[in-house]
């Protein structure tokens, strides 16, 4: 148990100097990176819809967003460029991040010695699977890096 509880603590006190760093930046460059070589970060579209959600839900957007792969970083990120008050951040930061540091303190190191007695067991099948793993996120990368270099007029023709 003291284990558990020092491993949660670490996990809470990285995820804390992380999401807070994050957040820091996107409020310092808030104004700035709108007018920047960076801008065009600012209107993709997950960026918008982040955006879009933060300013609708505020720190409820902001505590959910430690339980997603992803979405934490921009969801952190973008509450510092909309200048979100610390009032309503914080106890957000602090929900969420307890949530996240919980998790991975239990289910996620149980992943990562599950993962490590397979490995050591099974190392053929493991490094076979990892191989499998890259190819299909290679593959994922090419198709949608050729998909979003076509042309709208592309696409309609292509699907005709």
């Amino acid at each position: 148990m003291d284990k558990l509880v020092l491993t949660a603590g670490a996990l809470y006190v990285i995820v804390l100097l992380r999401a807070a760093g994050t957040f820091a930046v996107g409020w310092l460059t808030a104004a700035g990176a709108r007018r920047s070589r960076f801008a065009e970060r600012f209107s993709s579209a997950k960026f918008r819809r982040v955006e879009g959600a933060i300013r609708r839900w505020g720190a409820p957007v902001v505590a959910v967003s430690f339980l997603t792969i992803g979405f934490q970083t921009a969801a952190n990120f973008v509450a510092g460029s909309v200048r979100m008050p610390l009032s309503r951040y914080l106890p957000a930061l602090f929900v969420g991040g307890a949530a996240w540091a919980l998790i991975y303190a239990t289910a996620g190191l149980a992943v990562f010695k599950m993962l490590g007695r397979f490995f050591a067991e099974q190392t053929t099948l493991g490094v076979s699977a990892v191989a499998a793993l890259c190819l299909v996120a290679c593959g994922v990368v090419v198709y949608r890096r050729r998909r979003a270099a076509l042309s709208p007029g592309d696409v309609v023709a292509e699907e005709s």
